[in-house]
């Protein structure tokens, strides 16, 4: 079983109704992806706009090339998901087929859209950013905002579609209260996969935290220079979606909480968990790209925090598509 299986569906599949409100949804979420293709693909074909002169992203540009082109599939993904959300054809689709790419879009733009706010409030209340403190060019500072402001967009209009449409399909699985969850539902697996989880998240959870407390430890020399207000925001966001898996996850699997709705720790779990896996997953894959310069090049320990971010986040989203699949049967 994939950690991002859904469950099988029970009973007759409902049409999906082409409200208006999914409508426009759907144009926001599309019109939301093209400032960031547009950007990308201009990039690919050997356009230098948003690149300032001496931008270290003119020194790899093979590799950027490959970045650029694994980044465009991603968010034409979102393309498709907005389709598919929207039309009768997309309530026929597999569960594990619809979830996979689901949890990838919630888990790589909830932090996005959590942090980039945090980060603008905080700028705006005298803290300092990457850009300003940076030694070295890498983006104009408009391509940020562009960018970041999609991908928000994205993320609201393409969450709202996904919860309009799992009301329609799956709302029978987070009906009730914890409590009342059947021991046959929170068993031995889930219990066991929420625990694994939850112990491996407390390695890069305590690693955020010492970041945005001020820790420099496990840090490459050229990010402990570069460190601003908005490293510190990030950091304690990620600590903060930590929290939320492991919260959410624990409380379903044991059962916790009388009188609290399956729905609130569900949220947290899904959340949280594809927050850890998705952005520990990309986190780990770029640690692992050779850098020209030994000081940005990352510590093995941090490579570790951001593979343990992944692993954690992976076997508590497995925890909790257990417990769903076996909700569903």
């Amino acid at each position: 079983m994939t950690p991002t299986s859904l469950p099988a569906d029970a009973g007759i599949l409902l049409p999906v109704r082409r409200r208006p409100l999914r409508s426009a949804l759907r144009a926001v979420a599309i019109a939301a992806c093209l400032p960031y293709l547009a950007l990308k693909i201009a990039w690919i074909t050997g356009s230098r706009i948003g690149i300032p002169e001496g931008s270290v992203l003119l020194d790899h540009r093979a590799l950027i090339a490959v970045v650029n082109s694994v980044t465009v599939l991603m968010d034409a993904a979102v393309v498709v998901l907005a389709l598919l959300l929207t039309q009768p054809w997309g309530m026929r689709v597999r569960g594990r087929l619809l979830g996979v790419p689901i949890w990838g879009a919630t888990g790589l733009l909830a932090p996005i859209m959590v942090g980039f706010p945090a980060q603008l409030a905080a700028s705006a209340a005298g803290g300092t950013t990457t850009q300003d403190t940076s030694g070295e060019p890498f983006l104009d500072g408009w391509v940020f905002d562009v960018v970041y402001s999609g991908f928000i967009l994205q993320g609201l209009a393409l969450g709202t579609l996904f919860l309009l449409y799992a009301r329609d399909r799956w709302s029978h699985l987070w009906r009730g209260q914890v409590w009342d969850l059947p021991s046959a539902v929170t068993g031995r697996p889930v219990r066991a996969l929420a625990v694994a989880g939850a112990l491996l998240a407390v390695f890069p959870g305590v690693m955020h935290l010492m970041w945005a407390a001020g820790s420099t430890a496990a840090l490459p020399a050229a990010r402990v220079l570069e460190r601003t207000t908005d490293f510190y925001v990030l950091e304690g966001v990620r600590v903060g979606f930590v929290a939320l898996a492991v919260a959410g996850t624990l409380l379903l699997a044991f059962r916790l909480g009388p009188g609290l709705s399956v729905k609130l720790p569900l949220g947290m779990a899904w959340v949280g968990a594809s927050a850890l896996g998705a952005w520990g997953g990309w986190l780990t894959m770029t640690a692992a790209m050779p850098l020209a310069d030994g000081a940005e090049q990352p510590t093995t320990l941090l490579t570790l925090t951001y593979a343990g971010e992944m692993i954690s986040g992976l076997l508590l989203s497995a925890a909790i598509a257990v417990l769903l699949r076996r909700r569903g049967a």
